[in-house]
């Protein structure tokens, strides 16, 4: 079967329930890769719409800012609930992802970007979320990371830690890091980091 072929059906969609985020529900049927049909399936759909994430990294001292702050996904577990991150943020009506790059960077690391790279973009959990991450890479001056940061209007607490690159990619190595979307920013610094540093640096 070509792409070209694939097809789904919504036979219905149920907005069951209206939050912060959204949870909506679905009986859907798509094509087979052996021909056919599937049976009608009931899915449920996690919905918070596109996000930005960036990240901040020093070229010049060689350093990359993150962000720690309590994560209510992680209360299941037995992991910390404090955990270190890259600047993120969700794309509101009007902005472009490269606004929202420049204003998370400010509200969440008290950052200014002064170079900024389109990265990639890609599914968080294409299983069950819709959200969809634009990541960038942003030239900032670590010197002026610091400091307790985030939106009173959206209970935010945010403290800023700056590290070496290596001290950073240590944590991803030894799981310290634990959530996938900094882990997939700082594997990607690891492979581009010398680019960057000519390229920056000029």
């Amino acid at each position: 079967m070509s792409r070209q072929e694939f097809a789904y059906e919504i036979l219905e969609e149920e907005a069951a329930y209206q939050g912060f985020f959204s949870l909506f529900k679905f009986r859907l049927r798509h094509t087979l890769f052996d021909g056919g049909w599937s049976p009608v399936l009931t899915r449920e759909l996690f919905h918070r719409g596109n996000c930005v994430a960036v990240v901040p990294y020093d070229p010049i001292t060689d350093q990359v800012v993150l962000i720690e702050q309590f994560r209510v996904g992680t209360v299941k577990n037995q992991d910390a609930k404090w955990i270190l991150e890259i600047v993120a943020g969700a794309i509101e009506p009007g902005e472009t992802a490269e606004e929202v790059a420049h204003r998370e960077t400010w509200e969440e690391a008290g950052c200014t970007i002064q170079k900024l790279l389109r990265v990639t973009e890609f599914y968080t959990s294409p299983g069950g979320t819709s959200e969809k991450i634009t990541l960038f890479c942003a030239r900032v001056d670590a010197t002026r990371a610091d400091g307790i940061h985030g939106l009173d209007a959206e209970d935010e607490d945010i403290r800023v830690h700056v590290f070496s690159f290596e001290d950073a990619f240590a944590k991803v190595e030894s799981g310290e890091i634990n959530s996938g979307i900094p882990i997939l920013g700082l594997q990607w610094l690891a492979l581009n980091r010398e680019r960057l540093r000519r390229e920056w640096t000029d």
